[in-house]
């Protein structure tokens, strides 16, 4: 007569206490993914083109945040709030230096002054000052049109990386930014093979504003002028400018000019109204990278695009 109650009990007793060990096994896996995403080592990069590079060189081994979004502009992009927050909570934190980033340095800024550790790649890669317009004597934060200076940069970010980037693998690291490299080693001789085949009479560079004297100076090129007399696109260019330009243009009998990727039809409609020359605006990728299947979603594919327009639009016959 005893057993029916004991049959209708026992289920209940086993059932209450595996309800409870679910829930603290639930706990426990919630607390679990929360702390290891904490603990994930953290790189946040400034610029865009930085961060594909930056990428290469870290692989897997800790999470990579680029602030600057596909074709923005460096120098006036800003940043939100919670991203303002990661550059302080970041392991280590790369960015272009030499006043690129003008809306984003004084959160550089505060993160180191936080304590994180920060790279200012430009500043460590040999840096030239422009010759000439507005911002002549100033350092150019445009190292990355010489693939030679940013070989030098992939060496640098891996040093950081490994001495500042906690449980990051160091062979890991090491490995992907020998293999990075490689890939910039053999840009720079393509490049310098399809540029060689530009007359050196028609190496002459006009561009919308100074962001190409690095690779002037690789690969021998001379600077003209640009449309804005100035390292920096918030600069505006004035009737004398112009003037001045289309003197030198005609001077150097230019085949071409060559504008941001964003804006060359309204650069040429400008230049033909206030200076009265008719030549080419051939567009370049030159301050961002653009979103995937645009033309220039990675540095290596932006440089080869690059290459390719310069020499197709001087003329290589």
């Amino acid at each position: 007569m005893n057993l029916l109650p004991i049959r209708a009990h026992r289920p209940r007793t086993p059932a209450r206490f595996l309800l409870a060990s679910l829930a603290g096994v639930l706990l426990l896996g919630v607390s679990g993914c929360a702390g290891s995403g904490e603990e994930r080592p953290s790189v946040v990069v400034t610029t865009n083109i930085l961060g594909d590079i930056t990428r290469n060189v870290v692989g897997d081994e800790a999470e990579v945040t680029v602030l600057m979004q596909a074709d923005a502009d460096p120098h006036s992009f800003g940043i939100s709030a919670p991203q303002a927050a990661s550059l302080e909570q970041a392991d280590l934190v790369v960015y272009n230096g030499l006043g690129l980033e003008e809306n984003v340095l004084r959160h550089v800024r505060a993160a180191q002054e936080a304590g994180v550790s920060t790279l200012a790649v430009g500043e460590a890669v040999d840096p030239i000052t422009y010759t000439a317009g507005e911002s002549a004597d100033e350092p150019d934060p445009h190292f990355w049109t010489d693939p030679e200076r940013v070989r030098k940069a992939v060496g640098l970010i891996a040093d950081e990386v490994t001495a500042h980037v906690r449980g990051v693998d160091t062979s890991a690291v090491r490995r992907n930014a020998s293999a990075y490299e490689a890939q910039v080693t053999e840009l720079t001789a393509w490049m310098r093979a399809r540029f060689d085949e530009i007359p050196p009479g028609r190496r002459q560079l006009v561009t919308n504003h100074h962001v190409f004297g690095y690779l002037a100076q690789r690969f021998r090129f001379h600077i003209v002028g640009a449309v804005i007399p100035s390292g920096t696109t918030l600069a505006s260019p004035s009737a004398s400018d112009l003037k001045s330009l289309a003197d030198a243009v005609r001077t150097a009998g230019v085949k071409a000019i060559f504008a941001d990727s964003s804006q060359p039809a309204r650069l040429a409609q400008v230049i033909e109204r206030e200076s009265g020359i008719d030549v080419d605006v051939v567009p370049l990728f030159s301050e961002s990278l653009t979103a995937k299947g645009k033309g220039a979603a990675t540095y290596l594919e932006m440089m080869r695009a690059n290459t390719t327009s310069i020499a197709t639009g001087l003329g290589t016959a």
